[in-house]
């Protein structure tokens, strides 16, 4: 694929420039905010679409305070966005890369965990 068809067919998916220090740093920051387990497990639900707390403390079985905290520290990171509806806040993904890098992380770990080869 030219970069000339790339561009017309919507978004880039391969940023190609190499990562210079602010890059790295907020890639950092990125895998730090996903290795909380209760934190990823909400990120994972959310991959599915917008959720009150409520449902994502049903879907987690994490305490609410916990969810609700986790969700702070993931909008303050940008990673998630909230919408109010009526007296109910949904939260949502902001983006397709965070959705693409939960999931694959995840299908990574499952491929480890039941030894699946691993593939491209």
């Amino acid at each position: 694929m030219t970069e000339m068809s790339r561009e017309s067919d919507g978004p880039s998916f391969d940023h190609a420039a190499p990562p210079d220090g602010d890059r790295l740093g907020r890639a950092s920051h990125l895998f730090a905010l996903l290795s909380d387990p209760t934190r990823l497990h909400v990120l994972w639900h959310l991959t599915d679409g917008p959720a009150t707390v409520s449902e994502l403390v049903e879907r987690t079985g994490a305490p609410r305070t916990g969810v609700s905290q986790h969700l702070a520290k993931l909008r303050h990171a940008g990673l998630v966005d909230v919408t109010r509806s009526g007296r109910f806040q949904h939260y949502a993904l902001r983006g397709g890369h965070v959705a693409r890098l939960v999931r694959e992380g995840l299908n990574h770990a499952d491929h480890l965990t039941t030894g699946e080869q691993l593939h491209d």
